[in-house]
């Protein structure tokens, strides 16, 4: 029985890349929405194939790997860099600007819920961006960096956010418990620089091939371990795997790229899209269908919370448009959008057709605000006279 709900899972999972690739290049979509729609279909509310709790299990993991893979690219010296405090200046106001939005339009009157939806406001979704960027040779130009910069914060922002108003204890034994929490992980990650790990690394390099893979199963043990403890003390699983992923990085094996090459293979290849499309499973179509004006409302909110700062931050490093650009690509939100609000679901501060409703705005951000953002983009080899500042 478990196969047999599996099997359509798996085949949405592979099918999406297809239906990806043979769209035309201008309008291809992400596959995260592909496979979101995927998993609509197959679920409950559709040919009821599946369902979410029939792959929880794969689900979970793939949740990990996805947050994993966001902290494994994150530099943790980014908040000493002008990008950094300026994309720090940016989410902090986005996480205002959402407080004030649902005070102001009385969307969510329970404050549990309200507090979990202006952090679902404030997120990017920086693992759509990054092909993006790099599809359209941004990812060294200075808009490019200020973007990377931009959504790690409205990644890592959100993730801590959650963790403080949204977990199991209170906001002050939370903050404390975080702190003791971070300690050790920061603790865990420098000790590649004050120890000698020549030794260790060899070794690890030597099991990297053929069926050891020693860098990946030592991979999995700390993914696994860091969500443990995330959940026994309190936290969502989420960030565990986050700082997960910056520990990782500063142990990763000496060939890197070899090895990013592998995670991509193991967290894309198998436990994301089950993550995703199992997402789909889980929502609610009827209560967009009740409030098909939600997921538009949303999705301006998400445009002038999220997006709306990079015009007043950004002023002195960018020209108009690109901060038009910046906007646009920072309100674009859909993975840790998922995420989250699955999380706030499930500790029951949000309810599922809320949830839904966010879950389909932010699908709709990723169809619209990239799109925009090219068509107001500078033509190619053209660049405003204050786009060359490094972000950096």
């Amino acid at each position: 029985m478990e196969f047999e709900t599996l099997f359509p899972v798996v085949l949405v999972s592979a099918i999406a890349l297809l239906v990806v690739a043979v769209m035309p290049a201008r309008f291809r979509l992400p596959q995260v929405v592909v496979l979101l729609a995927g998993g609509i279909l197959i679920g409950p509310e559709g040919l009821a194939l599946s369902s979410a709790e029939s792959v929880s299990l794969l689900s979970d993991l793939g949740m990990g790997f996805l947050f994993l893979l966001a902290g494994y690219e994150l530099d943790p010296g980014i908040a000493r860099q002008p990008a950094g405090r300026l994309g720090m200046r940016a989410w902090l106001t986005s996480l205002l600007l959402g407080g004030a939005a649902l005070w102001l339009l009385n969307i969510e009157h329970d404050v549990p819920a309200a507090v979990a939806i202006a952090i679902a406001l404030s997120t990017t979704a920086l693992g759509v961006l990054v092909p993006i960027l790099r599809d359209e040779g941004l990812t060294n130009r200075p808009l490019g960096r200020y973007v990377l910069a931009g959504g790690a914060i409205g990644e890592l922002g959100p993730i801590v956010a959650m963790a403080l108003f949204l977990g199991a204890n209170g906001t002050v034994v939370a903050l404390i418990s975080l702190m003791a929490f971070v300690a050790g992980i920061v603790a865990l990650a420098l000790a590649p620089r004050r120890l000698s790990m020549n030794r260790t690394r060899h070794l690890l390099g030597s099991m990297s091939d053929g069926n050891t893979q020693g860098p990946i199963r030592f991979t999995l043990v700390l993914l696994v371990a860091l969500l443990a403890n995330a959940t026994f003390m309190g936290f969502d699983a989420v960030l565990g795997a986050f700082l997960a992923g910056m520990v990782l990085r500063a142990w990763a094996p000496v060939d890197r790229e070899a090895f990013d090459a592998k995670l991509d293979t193991v967290g894309w290849g198998v436990f994301i899209p089950v993550f995703f499309v199992s997402s789909g499973m889980g929502l609610e179509i009827d209560a967009v269908l009740r409030s098909p004006w939600l997921p538009f409302a949303f999705m301006a909110v998400l445009l002038v919370v999220r997006g709306g700062p990079a015009l007043f931050w950004y002023r002195r490093a960018l020209g108009r448009r690109d901060r038009l650009r910046l906007g646009l690509y920072t309100a674009t939100t859909l993975p840790l959008l998922v995420a989250l609000t699955q999380l706030a679901v499930d500790d029951g501060s949000l309810r599922q057709g809320t949830a839904a409703c966010l879950v389909f705005a932010g699908a709709l951000t990723v169809l619209v605000f990239p799109l925009l953002a090219r068509a107001i983009g500078v033509p190619a080899g053209t660049r405003g006279p204050t786009t060359t500042r490094s972000a950096v």
